[in-house]
């Protein structure tokens, strides 16, 4: 497969020319083998890059501006493609290319694999765990959902249980209901006196 990089030689604007250093510079430091394409002293490649850089990707005028690049027939991108690419580190996959063995791209996709089979792992074995498990978690829901009921319905728990709650309240609801309790007893005390 061969990257091919269309551009202008004799471009007048600095702007593409830049882009388009950039573009091969790239190439060539990654040493990724590619051909350069000049679309302003060929007439061919000029017709060739217009009529196969895909609709969505041309200009609102129509006439796509160098570099794109391609990887044989297959557009790959514009400049801004390219950029967004190298600098998420996924400049292989935007060509169409394989990772060479120790890139970070290399690196990324070997983490994903090896990610999604560790997750797989992990859920078979999360599956193992409930199947054992599952009468102990049933049992632990029950009590979690008994006691909010309790302390809802309003009635007062007996005296020595309710000095034994007090001691033992895990959080500050717990106390604050209580303290409540004891509030409306006070109260019902007094207008009975």
């Amino acid at each position: 497969m061969v990257i091919k990089v269309f551009v202008a030689t004799s471009s007048g604007s600095t702007a593409i020319k830049k882009k388009q250093q950039e573009v091969v510079g790239f190439l060539e430091a990654n040493k990724i083998d590619f051909q350069q394409m000049d679309i302003a002293g060929d007439e061919d490649n000029r017709k060739w890059m217009r009529e196969n850089v895909p609709g969505e990707k041309k200009p609102q005028n129509g006439i796509p501006l160098p570099p794109q690049i391609f990887n044989e027939e297959r557009y790959c991108g514009d400049f801004e493609s390219f950029f967004s690419a190298k600098e998420e580190n996924i400049i292989y996959s935007f060509l169409g290319l394989a990772p060479p063995p120790g890139t970070k791209e290399s690196e990324k996709s070997d983490a994903t694999e090896e990610k999604s089979e560790a997750t797989e792992d992990k859920s078979d074995s999360k599956d193992e765990k409930s199947d054992a498990t599952g009468e102990t978690e049933a049992h632990t829901e029950d009590k979690a959902e008994g006691a909010p009921e309790e302390a809802q319905s309003g009635q007062t728990p007996p005296e020595g249980q309710q000095e034994g709650e007090e001691e033992h309240a895990a959080t500050g609801e717990e106390e604050e209901k209580q303290g409540e309790g004891e509030e409306k007893e006070e109260v019902e005390e007094q207008e009975e006196s």
